[in-house]
């Protein structure tokens, strides 16, 4: 008789995320970064970066949220849940198990999301307290989501 594994990621389909971001990076650091962390997490599943057209809240909202449509939003806004990595290693499988095939993060205008995007958000997420340059929130958000990926493989890296 054959042993049969169930350790992940053969017992369920890991999901796809997309991280839809107002504008493009021009800061030299941010290009890197942001490129350097898309590559890295090409290894551990479905990632991918699309940039919409930056302009006002409501513009760049509305461009959000059709972006977004059909997926799990996860709108990212200093006003948030605070949660550390662990927290949301554990939040991204339990949408996992629950069956979420898509999961979009979301950061707007320079002037913020609209009340209404916030409110039609599955979650709404600060990465801190204060309020982060978009460049430097994308790439900490990359960063934070390649390090979950290395917890679910059981790599160092988060160490």
């Amino acid at each position: 008789m054959t042993a049969i594994s169930l350790r992940w990621p053969f017992y369920f389909h890991p999901m796809k995320h997309s991280i839809i971001a107002a504008g493009k990076p021009a800061l030299g650091y941010a290009k890197t970064g942001v490129s350097e962390y898309l590559k890295r997490l090409q290894r551990y599943g479905s990632y991918e970066l699309k940039h919409i057209k930056d302009g006002s809240s409501e513009d760049v909202s509305k461009r959000l949220t059709e972006a977004s449509a059909g997926t799990l939003r996860i709108v990212m806004d200093e006003r948030g849940e605070s949660l550390n990595t662990a927290q949301l290693s554990k939040r991204i499988q339990d949408w996992e198990m629950r069956g979420v095939k898509r999961a979009s993060y979301l950061i707007g205008a320079s002037d913020g999301h609209t009340e209404a995007l916030r409110k039609d958000a599955d979650m709404v997420w600060a990465l801190s307290p204060l309020t982060l340059q978009h460049e430097l929130a994308l790439l900490v958000l990359l960063e934070q989501i390649y390090r979950v990926a290395t917890i679910h493989r059981g790599e160092p890296y988060h160490r």
